[in-house]
């Protein structure tokens, strides 16, 4: 059994420069073999939710610009797996989650970005999933819900964001993680492991600093959708904790 795992991806430039999160990723990748992975981005929005049903290698995207050129060289030619893709699918169906098949889009940096980093051969099948930034908490951790025992089957389920993710509040002089950052992170992981859903899901009205983390939910809404697939017999646990300039978290959790 493979947890899921939620992990802060933060800079594309964690692809080319080394530091303790990339460090993290590098060490559990090491620690888990999956047999394949399902990976919800926070850089593929749609309404209704996308299934990557990718046949052969996917192409890497960078959806990115002002980076230095050794990343736009990068490849990350994973291949898809339309069969995961399609039982993927029959689960939201089940689940009554509306749902597509996307056969053309490729990976971008909220997947390869981190994958690179955790399993550099690119051997290991992928599906990608989108994310609707808007649909209510409770609605996204059900979305999850429908991939629960996929764990057993040892396909790691991966939700790539971050918590704490305010370009306007970042500092590149800052030498210490923001304090009020560091507050956000510490309600969100007291909820998870409580499992205290409710307050969980009134985030925005009850978790400190709510506003400042979260200005837009886009890259929060994958923890939601890996907690979400976990078995809720679990007990969640913060395997890595590391801030940059201030305050953009690279919180992971696996659940």
């Amino acid at each position: 059994m493979i947890s899921p795992l939620f992990v802060g991806h933060g800079s594309p430039m964690m692809a080319v420069q080394d530091s303790a999160c990339t460090e993290f990723l590098a060490d559990y990748g090491k620690k888990v073999k999956p047999k394949a992975i399902v990976i919800f981005t926070a850089h593929w929005e749609s309404e209704t939710t996308a299934i990557s049903s990718v046949s052969g290698t996917y192409d890497t995207i960078y959806d990115f610009g002002g980076f230095p050129d050794e990343l736009y060289r990068i490849r990350y030619p994973a291949p898809g797996s339309p069969e995961l893709a399609r039982r993927v699918g029959e689960r939201f169906a089940a689940a009554g989650i509306p749902h597509r098949f996307d056969e053309r889009r490729g990976l971008d940096h909220g997947s390869w970005v981190v994958l690179s980093r955790m399993f550099p051969e690119a051997d290991i099948p992928v599906v990608q999933i989108s994310v609707h930034p808007f649909l209510p908490a409770s609605e996204q951790f059900r979305i999850g819900t429908a991939l629960r025992g996929l764990d057993g089957e040892d396909v790691l389920v991966i939700g790539s964001g971050a918590t704490v993710h305010n370009f306007r509040a970042l500092n590149p002089r800052a030498d210490r993680p923001d304090p009020w950052a560091i507050a956000f992170d510490d309600w969100l992981v007291a909820r998870i492991r409580a499992k205290e859903l409710d307050e969980l899901f009134r985030y925005e009205e009850l978790a400190p600093n709510a506003k400042a983390a979260v200005p837009r939910p886009e890259h929060f809404v994958p923890l939601l959708l890996a907690f979400g697939s976990a078995d809720p017999a679990s007990v969640a646990e913060e395997v890595h904790r590391s801030y940059e300039m201030g305050s953009l978290s690279y919180l992971a959790l696996a659940f």
